[in-house]
C-alpha cells in the first residue's frame, strides 16, 4: 500500500520559476529586479510561472544583494487622533503604490528619549528611511539630534529640526476659514484652539489672529481646548453666556462638535445667532447639526509628498526637496451659512 505522505509542499524556489518558464535563473532575477532588458513575451511568461507556482521572492536573501529592503520606517505619535490617524493612512497607501512596506513605531509620550529611541528601533529593522509625524515642538528637537545619515521625512513639524517637512499650511487654513466668518457679517470671530504645544494648534492661531489684524480688529485671546468634544463643550457653555459672540473658528471638528453641544443646550440657534466652523473635514463633519463649515487637509497629498521625498532623499540626497507646502481647502456647510449647499473654496479665494 502506498504511503501517504501529508508533508508540507516545499515553497517554490527561483530555479523553479526558471525552469517552468524556460528561461535562466538570471532572467528571473531581471523580472523581480524590474530590470528593462527582457522582452514583453518573456516577462510575461515569467510572471505567469511565478503566479502558477505561488512563488515568493526571499526578501532577506534579496536585501543582501541589492541593500534595499524595500521597507520605511514611520514614528507615530497619538494615533487615536483623526490628524494624525489620517496621516499615518495617507503614508502606508503612498508606501504601497510605491512597493515599500510600512514598519511603524508608535510612540505614546513625546519626549526626547522615546522618540530617540522609536527611530533607533526602525533603524534596528533595516529600514531605508523614515517619517515622523512630529506635531509638537518637543518630538522636532528630538529629531534633530537623529544621526543625518538616515534619509528621514518630518510631517507637520516646524522646520523640521533640519530635515526635509511636508505639511498642510495651517496659517493659511485659519486665514480661510477666519475671512469666511467675517464675510458672512460677523464683526469679530472668537477662537477655540488645540493644546499650544502643537505645532497645528498655533499655526491655525496664527492665521486667525493675522486674518483680524488685516481688517483692523482687535483680538480676543484665545479660548485653550484639548481637540476632544468635552474640551469644545466646557468652552462653548462660556461661549454661550456673551451675548457680543457671533462667529467662532473652533481648531477641529471634533471639539466643534462639543462647541455646538453647548449651544443646543443654551438655546444659542447656529447659524442664526452665532456662526460656528471647525478644522480637518472629518469624515462625520457634514452630518453634525447643522452640517460643520470646516477646512480640510488633503492628507492623501500629504502622504504621497511625504513618500516622494524620502525616496527622494534614499535615492539621491542632494537633489532632494527641502520641503512640501499641500494647501488647505475651505468647504463650507450650513452651520455658517445656512444653507444646504456645500460649496468648496480652495487657497487665494
Amino acid at each position: 500500500m502506498a504511503r501517504n505522505d501529508t508533508s508540507p509542499q516545499r515553497p517554490a524556489v527561483m530555479a523553479d520559476v526558471a525552469r517552468l518558464a524556460g528561461v535562466s535563473h538570471q532572467t528571473v532575477s531581471r523580472v523581480l529586479n524590474e530590470h528593462p532588458s527582457v522582452s514583453p513575451s518573456t516577462r510575461s511568461r515569467i510572471l505567469a510561472a511565478i503566479d502558477q507556482l505561488d512563488y515568493r521572492p526571499n526578501s532577506a536573501a534579496r536585501a543582501l544583494v541589492t541593500r534595499r529592503t524595500r521597507v520605511i520606517g514611520v514614528v507615530s505619535f497619538a494615533t487615536t487622533l483623526f490628524g494624525p490617524a489620517s496621516t499615518l493612512y495617507g503614508i502606508e497607501q503612498a508606501a504601497r503604490r510605491a512597493g515599500y512596506f510600512v514598519s511603524v513605531a508608535n510612540v505614546a509620550e513625546t519626549d526626547e528619549n522615546a522618540i530617540r529611541a522609536a527611530v533607533e528601533r526602525l533603524r534596528n529593522q533595516f529600514v531605508e528611511g523614515v517619517i515622523a509625524i512630529a506635531p509638537q515642538r518637543v518630538a522636532v528637537e528630538a529629531l534633530r539630534r537623529v544621526n543625518p545619515e538616515l534619509p528621514l521625512v518630518v510631517v507637520e513639524g516646524g522646520d523640521g529640526g533640519g530635515h526635509p517637512v511636508v505639511c498642510v499650511d495651517q496659517t493659511e487654513g485659519a486665514r480661510l476659514v477666519t475671512r469666511h466668518l467675517l464675510e458672512q457679517g460677523a464683526e469679530s470671530v472668537w477662537h477655540v484652539s488645540g493644546p499650544v504645544d502643537w505645532l497645528e494648534a498655533q499655526g491655525r492661531i496664527a492665521g486667525w489672529r493675522a486674518e483680524l489684524e488685516r481688517v483692523g480688529l482687535a483680538r480676543s485671546d484665545s479660548l485653550p481646548g484639548d481637540w476632544t468634544p468635552a474640551s469644545g463643550y466646557a468652552n462653548g457653555q462660556l461661549l454661550a453666556e456673551r451675548s457680543e459672540v457671533r462667529a467662532v473658528f473652533v481648531a477641529n471638528d471634533q471639539m466643534a462638535l462639543g462647541v455646538l453641544r453647548a449651544f443646543h443646550e443654551r438655546g444659542v440657534r447656529v447659524p442664526d445667532d452665532v456662526l460656528v466652523a471647525g478644522f480637518d473635514d472629518s469624515p462625520d463633519s457634514a452630518y453634525f447639526t447643522p452640517p460643520l463649515t470646516t477646512v480640510r487637509q488633503d492628507f492623501d497629498a500629504v502622504g504621497r509628498r511625504s513618500m516622494e521625498l524620502l525616496l527622494q532623499r534614499i535615492d539621491g540626497p542632494a537633489e532632494a526637496e527641502a520641503s512640501a507646502v499641500i494647501p488647505p481647502e475651505l468647504v463650507v456647510r450650513q452651520s455658517t451659512v445656512g444653507s444646504p449647499r456645500e460649496r468648496r473654496y480652495s487657497v487665494g479665494i
